[in-house]
């Protein structure tokens, strides 16, 4: 059978996460969340061989684990303010022009619901590449506008030297920011997901390709072996994502 039949959501997902680290080079990743967590690992075995990956102490890791190096935390405070970090984040909301809050619902004063907090959202968004995750794609999460900035958007920037924003991935699709005014816009879908599903989950009108919508790209054979033989055979990642 072919790769694009056999493949689940969630292994669509972590292709969709994975691709977020092409082409970067020696830097480090630094991915919070089971998917992106087996996506990252993912791109260091095939496409993204130089990328450095990490225990979140003090030890570079390979991608079984296993120690090669060592990262003390003045050479990470190096990387993060240098734009030689790619965090893939989390968010409670997102909004059209990719401010991302983790900390609270309602007015900050007094919020209806206690999240996170704002912990370092701000720091890795305005001083190295900052990606999002989001395994359930709904209105609630991608709002008009964010009841509060914690990882910053191209609105609140202020021209930061090291701020972008390469992707979102959610359940549905995959969006980047690659339009005029920095606004949202649908890069792919996943399979089975339509426009109208997409739409309907998002509170905002999302800027839509030129030309046809795509698909996100399916695995190859390597690549689903991968995942389900060495990254994660313990099929983990479906506790995210369903099959």
């Amino acid at each position: 059978m072919e790769a694009m039949t056999e493949a689940t959501r969630a292994e669509y997902c972590v292709i969709a996460c994975a691709e977020a680290w092409r082409g970067n080079g020696e830097v480090l990743a630094s991915p919070m969340g089971l998917i992106p967590s087996i996506g990252a690992r993912l791109a260091r075995l095939t496409f993204s061989p130089d990328l450095l990956l990490t225990d979140g102490e003090a030890t570079l890791v390979r991608p079984d684990g296993t120690a090669e190096g060592w990262l003390p935390y003045r050479q990470h405070l190096a990387l993060v303010t240098g734009g030689r970090r790619h965090v893939m984040m989390g968010a409670s909301q997102i909004d059209r022009y990719g401010n991302q809050n983790i900390s609270c619902i309602g007015d900050w004063a007094k919020p209806k619901r206690q999240l996170l907090g704002v912990r370092g959202a701000p720091v890795n968004s305005l001083n190295n590449p900052t990606s999002y995750w989001v395994p359930r794609h709904s209105r609630r999460v991608f709002v008009e506008q964010v009841d509060m900035v914690c990882g910053v958007g191209y609105d609140h920037a202020g021209g930061a030297r090291y701020h972008r924003i390469p992707r979102v991935v959610s359940d549905l699709g995959v969006f980047d920011f690659g339009t005029p005014d920095h606004s949202m816009r649908l890069v792919s879908l996943h399979p089975g997901v339509t426009l109208d599903q997409v739409r309907e989950a998002t509170s905002f009108e999302l800027v839509l390709p030129d030309d046809d919508v795509s698909r996100t790209r399916p695995p190859t054979a390597e690549e689903l072996r991968l995942i389900r033989e060495v990254v994660d055979p313990e099929n983990t990642r479906v506790k995210e994502v369903g099959a």
